[in-house]
């Protein structure tokens, strides 16, 4: 019995008369009608640009182009990244002067003006008597840092286009829309940069290594999700027509494909995107064979050069079945439609998926998807072009840092209120136990990053609570200790060392909710 219901027709929040579809309005910028020069010969064989280069010099220009939102999003990146890129020097300089009288005052005033807040009275009391821990200290300067940015970040209106984006992905018939990326800290921007979604349009978007997510917990989600579509009616009723679209997202590195892939695959890209989609065909199957009775998910696969930020989105079928072999490579896709006008580049995106969907051999399918899946794979190829631009413009096409970056590990549910590449690495686990692999490859990216230097990996634990659940938040709480526990246990000889440095936080699920620190005497 084939149990997949056609997304229907659904009344959105908003009328589609009045505004284009998510994604697809032309900026600005572009409206203007004139000559355009080419960017680059397309036989050109000989670019260092992997997107474009420019025999004048001219920088590339894309006509699909958010010029302002580039301009934003570069303005927040180095805002955050230049906030903990001040750590060292400003410790070096405290390091230099931890003997003179007035030290602690003057290293108050020093952390105050360059990071924002002031260092941990204790830590800097105690340097009379050996010299100051600066394990300890830099540690806590990161986990500060974040707590700020984190802070200043939410007050930035990071939800803005949230209702238009929900109101595009009912319109394309979806309900739900969750993410399962790899939990690599150089896709940490995956959602509001890479894909230019805005916070709180995903309804879930929780990382795992190698994009390995829990099947039993993603069908407990769905479950969640289906029965408050029953009891509330949010964001449609039950009888909408719509689904449930599950993502996954793996990873290579076009510079260095063999070792700067995905580690939890060994950077091997095949390998990475085989066990992706097995695990949302077995999500798919395990929601099908226990619902039955028109209980459907439709499946998405998308791989990210994380040199690039460029995306290959592989296109499903009419029955919504997906092959490796067929698929969208956007770089290409940049490349073919920058010399063109706004309108014969949006063309040339649809033509992509439509060729796409009629490739031969291994990777025929039974027809094109249906228009709603169409529509967002447009709508995240359109979006992702600017990113590409973004890259191109910032870092002559290609990340300077192509490899690990990350300045801490992100254990628990994460923090949402910023998305930022190689911000972090992120381990979503309940347990230790159960998040092993997770942390161990964290840990690994940072002997290489911190310990091999003498630094910490400083790990952030953060989980959320309900507040309208009572006791939710000292269970919460508890949780966060016994994870901490956990870890310092699993890996002991680094914590003994002090080269492992934890926080803990907690924070309500409501949205707005502040960062609360989990004080050494709160029980």
């Amino acid at each position: 019995m084939n149990t997949r219901n056609r997304p229907g027709r659904v009344i959105s929040p908003q009328s589609t008369a009045s505004r284009p579809p998510y994604g697809l309005g032309t900026p600005a910028g572009a409206l203007q009608v004139r000559p355009r020069l080419a960017v680059f010969a397309i036989d050109d064989e000989r670019m260092v640009n992997p997107a474009c280069s420019t025999e004048t010099g001219r920088p590339c220009r894309h006509p699909l182009t958010n010029d302002m939102e580039n301009q934003r999003l570069l303005a927040h990146e180095h805002r955050v990244k230049g906030a903990f890129d001040a750590i060292v020097p400003v410790l070096k300089r405290i390091a230099a002067m931890q003997h003179e009288p007035d030290f602690i005052e003057r290293a108050q005033r020093i952390a105050l003006e360059q990071l924002g807040f002031e260092l941990p009275a204790q830590l800097l009391a105690d340097a009379w008597i050996e010299d100051l821990d600066m394990r300890a200290l830099y540690g806590e300067c990161v986990l500060r840092t974040l707590r700020l940015m984190a802070e200043q970040s939410e007050l930035n209106n990071s939800h803005q286009g949230k209702d238009e984006a929900i109101a595009f992905f009912l319109d394309s018939g979806y309900h739900a829309v969750d993410i399962s990326p790899c939990s690599d800290g150089r896709l940490k921007g995956l959602v509001r940069y890479i894909l230019r979604l805005p916070d709180g349009a995903v309804r879930s978007r929780k990382a795992y290594a190698g994009a390995m997510f829990d099947v039993d917990a993603n069908v407990k989600r769905w479950v969640e999700t289906e029965l408050m579509r029953f009891r509330e009616g949010r964001p449609v009723t039950a009888d909408a027509g719509t689904r449930y679209l599950k993502v996954v997202v793996y990873h290579w590195s076009s510079s260095d494909p063999t070792h700067e892939g995905c580690a939890a695959h060994c950077s091997n890209v095949t390998l990475a995107a085989e066990a992706g989609l097995k695990r949302l065909t077995e999500f798919r199957q395990a929601i099908e064979n226990s619902f039955c009775c028109g209980a459907s998910v439709d499946i998405l696969l998308i791989g990210v050069d994380t040199d690039t930020d460029a995306i290959k989105v592989h296109v499903p079928d009419a029955n919504g079945d997906i092959s490796l072999y067929r698929y969208v490579d956007n770089i290409e896709l940049y490349r073919a439609s920058v010399n063109d006008d706004a309108s014969g580049a949006r063309l040339k995106v649809y033509q992509a998926i439509q060729s796409a969907s009629s490739s031969t051999g291994w990777a025929e399918g039974q027809g094109e998807p249906h228009e709603g899946m169409r529509r967002l794979i447009a709508t995240l190829l359109i979006n992702n072009l600017s990113q590409i631009e973004y890259v191109c413009s910032n870092w002559g096409g290609r990340y300077a840092d192509i490899g690990h970056a990350e300045r801490f590990i992100s254990v628990g549910d994460g923090f949402e209120e910023f998305q930022l590449r190689n911000l972090a690495y992120f381990a979503h686990l309940h347990t230790v136990e159960e998040g092993a692999p997770d942390m161990d490859v964290g840990i690994k990216i940072f002997t290489k990053l911190n310990v091999n230097r003498g630094l910490p990996a400083p790990v952030a634990i953060h989980f959320r609570y309900d507040s309208r659940v009572p006791g939710c938040r000292e269970r919460t709480v508890e949780r966060c200790r016994r994870v901490k526990a956990a870890i310092e246990g699993r890996y002991q000889e680094l914590a003994q060392k002090g080269l492992i440095v934890c926080g803990l936080t907690v924070q309500d699920k409501r949205p707005g909710s502040p960062i609360e620190l989990i004080a050494a005497s709160e029980k």
